[in-house]
This record gives C-alpha cells, sequence and structure tokens, in this order.
C-alpha cells in the first residue's frame, strides 16, 4: 500500500512540474516573420525513391 501512495505522490508532482515548466519555458505562439525565411532549396522538391547526395 506504502508503494502505492508513493507512486500516486510521484505521478502528482511529475504532472505538477510537467504543468509548471510547460508555463515558463518561454514558447509562445508569434506570428512568422517572412523577411527571415530562406528561399525554397534543391532539397525541397526532392522525390522520393531517388538518391541524392
Amino acid at each position: 500500500m506504502i508503494l502505492v501512495i508513493a507512486l500516486l505522490a510521484l505521478a502528482a508532482w511529475a504532472a505538477v512540474a510537467t504543468v509548471v515548466e510547460l508555463r515558463r519555458d518561454g514558447y509562445r505562439q508569434r506570428p512568422t516573420d517572412w523577411s527571415r525565411v530562406r528561399g525554397r532549396e534543391a532539397l525541397d522538391a526532392a522525390e522520393s525513391g531517388h538518391g541524392y547526395r
């Protein structure tokens, strides 16, 4: 029974720690700055089944 309680406590701690880290990781959805995006490269149009070097 003690192991079950310890496992539940560990799961609760992990859930709380996950929420805290997700809130403070700095990721926020922002619009794309298209002036900083590079143009298309040759490998962007690569077809599957072909060998490219």
